[in-house]
């Protein structure tokens, strides 16, 4: 399986085309993270709804059927989450045909009941692995995982949580209960890769990429080395720009990692090709 990473910015787009050998399988994945509800370009004219969507479709246009996901963090930000209460956000990104979302420490900031309320609008497939929401309304509206086909491609995506302490307030996470996000990931990759046959596994992180204050402190980088059956790790949470990064696991395969900074002035492009 080979692995070629791409960044487009939404105001200076560089497309690198690469053409499939014959009986090779492309799959296409276009990201963002940390939106933040910037539906409007900001004051350099950088990012903005109209800018993410012309971008994607343009990509569509040359690639097909792309796989399109969020790494978390969509609300929260502008006069758009405050008075709408994240009913903007979620028109905004089906109208981008978003395949899967997770959920940030932001999508809780008007507590579980308003969230189901926005979620039940959201056309995507919302994935949290290491929240578990049994109890509580998200139940039926958030899962621990999906699996997609995209050009003969099986792919298995799962969601992960930053921990909610001193970022979501009790009264606004509820009954959720949070569970380790490194076992969480390996249960739920193997279970995708092994049982479920999936060819490409894709982790949808709000774990963060590093922390250098705290270097034991769980992330995408930590969480790559202690992995065994995740191909991809798209993050978000600490928005640091990262295209491309590839780290070993501990069977010494390379994991791709990659997060693309705030404010929705980012898509990154991931495409494997599958002999």
């Amino acid at each position: 399986m080979k692995q070629r990473t791409y960044i487009f910015t939404l105001f200076i787009l560089i497309s690198i085309l690469f053409s499939c050998t014959p009986g090779e399988r492309k799959l296409v994945i276009l990201h963002t993270n940390d939106v933040h509800s910037a539906i409007e370009p900001n004051e350099k004219g950088e990012g903005g709804f109209a800018m993410r969507c012309a971008i994607i479709d343009s990509i569509r246009q040359v690639e097909g059927d792309i796989l399109l996901v969020d790494a978390g963090d969509y609300f929260q930000g502008t006069p758009y989450f405050n008075f709408f209460g994240g009913a903007v956000e979620i028109e905004a990104m089906n109208n981008m045909g978003y395949d899967v979302i997770t959920l940030g420490n932001h999508e809780f900031d008007n507590g579980v009941e308003a969230l189901v309320k926005q979620l039940t609008s959201s056309k995507a497939t919302i994935v949290s692995t290491n929240y578990d929401i049994s109890e509580t309304a998200l139940k039926g509206i958030v899962f621990p995982y999906t699996i997609t086909e995209k050009n003969g491609i099986k792919v298995g995506i799962f969601g992960l949580g930053v921990s909610p302490e001193g970022l979501i307030r009790n009264d606004l996470f509820g009954k959720i209960h949070y569970k380790d996000p490194i076992n969480s990931a390996n249960k739920m990759a193997f279970n995708l890769k092994k049982n479920q046959k999936c060819d490409v596994v894709v982790c949808l992180s709000h774990l963060g990429y590093r922390y250098t204050n705290n270097t034991e402190k769980v992330c995408d980088s930590i969480l790559a080395i202690r992995s065994a059956d995740i191909d991809v790790i798209i993050g978000g949470h600490t928005h640091d720009l990262i295209v491309n990064k590839k780290i070993k696991n501990k069977m010494g395969k390379e994991v791709t990692v990659a997060q693309m900074g705030k404010n929705g002035r980012y898509v990154g492009k991931i495409k494997i090709s599958i002999d």
